[in-house]
């Protein structure tokens, strides 16, 4: 029986909502991806993979799905160390940053999972053809599961992020703080939770709610910490 795990919530920036540690706020720029998780173990073949820029929610969106199947998580740069990777004992199995991989082990641990007809989730950057892939074998079976992609978060997702980060902290704040913040800031959940940690620390030091003018202080402080760090980098 496919149990569904992801639901439609609605967005009202009126009301705070309360979310759980494990839900997601499903979005036309995820739908897809969790439509499919949703089908599991109705899946075609004996994996899936879900690709989408840093901070879109993939890995969100898999840590979810590997608590559901009770599976065990491995990250790609892991494979690249150690090659023995088994996956007794769990019917799923997670591979974070999948395209970063060592080839040879990804190529095993695929076949392990055919093997032991349990079920893996790939997360990526790209689509299977743009990976950095020389094996023939590997590349015949990457490019044949399926893949779903997810954009950067949309406005209605990003809204939804920052209320529910707003929530956990106990901050009050007004629907024009959102909006302000959404069309300003960079597209992603770690600048979504560093935004609201900013504001939860300024407001405090300051004794004040936060306002659209404190949330515009807080943008110029993320702002010249980044360039410090794209300095440093340099």
């Amino acid at each position: 029986m496919t149990v569904r795990l992801f639901r439609q919530l609605p967005l009202n920036l009126d009301v705070t909502p309360a979310y759980s540690v494990d839900d997601f706020m499903v979005t036309p720029c995820n739908a897809e991806a969790t439509a499919w998780l949703d089908r599991w173990p109705k899946w075609p073949g004996y994996g899936l993979i879900i690709y989408g820029p840093p901070g879109c929610g993939k890995s969100h969106l898999a840590r979810v799905w590997q608590e559901h199947t009770k599976g065990r998580l491995i990250y790609g740069a892991d494979l690249n160390k150690n090659d023995q990777v088994l996956t007794v004992g769990s019917s799923a199995v997670v591979v974070e940053g999948a395209d970063d991989a060592n080839e040879r082990a990804l190529l095993r641990l695929y076949n392990g999972v055919v093997e032991a007809r349990q079920t893996l989730l790939l997360t990526a950057t790209t689509v299977p053809t743009r990976w950095s892939m020389m094996l023939p074998d590997l590349v015949s079976r990457m490019t044949a599961l399926a893949a779903v992609g997810i954009g950067k978060p949309d406005d209605s997702l990003l809204q939804a992020i920052l209320v529910k980060q707003f929530s956990d902290r106990q901050l009050q704040v007004g629907a024009e703080v959102v909006v302000y913040l959404v069309n300003r800031m960079e597209r992603s959940f770690e600048t979504a939770r560093e935004i609201v940690a900013v504001l939860d620390e300024m407001a405090l030091d300051r004794q004040r709610p936060v306002t659209v003018s404190l949330a515009g202080e807080a943008l110029e402080r993320l702002a010249e910490v980044q360039a410090l760090v794209d300095k440093a980098q340099d």
